[in-house]
């Protein structure tokens, strides 16, 4: 499959609760967690921060590594985060542009 796809990292603040996904469609997902429209885990922690994203080509490719980034120790998970948004900004205004 040649359609884009994401694996993304949203956090309730700096060093908070994590929530980790897939989706083909990183700008709504985002969106939608951000405005409380996703029922469940995010909405209930208030995980509405985009922290961290990757791209992939491949679906299935995105979704081995989202299962392999939620298996995980947190630490690692924070490490990642830090490489490339040490301030844990919230990316979704980069997204978006």
């Amino acid at each position: 499959m040649d359609k884009t796809s994401y694996v993304y990292i949203m956090a309730s603040a700096r060093y908070g609760t994590l929530y980790i996904g897939v989706t083909s469609n990183l700008i709504q997902r985002a969106w939608q967690h951000r405005e409380g429209l996703v029922d469940g885990f995010t909405k209930q922690y208030n995980v509405k921060r985009l922290v961290w994203f990757e791209q992939h080509t491949d679906i299935y490719a995105a979704i081995t590594r989202e299962k392999q980034i939620k298996e995980w120790r947190r630490d690692w998970k924070i490490e990642l985060i830090q490489k490339t948004n040490p301030l844990w900004r919230d990316l979704f205004s980069d997204i978006c542009a």
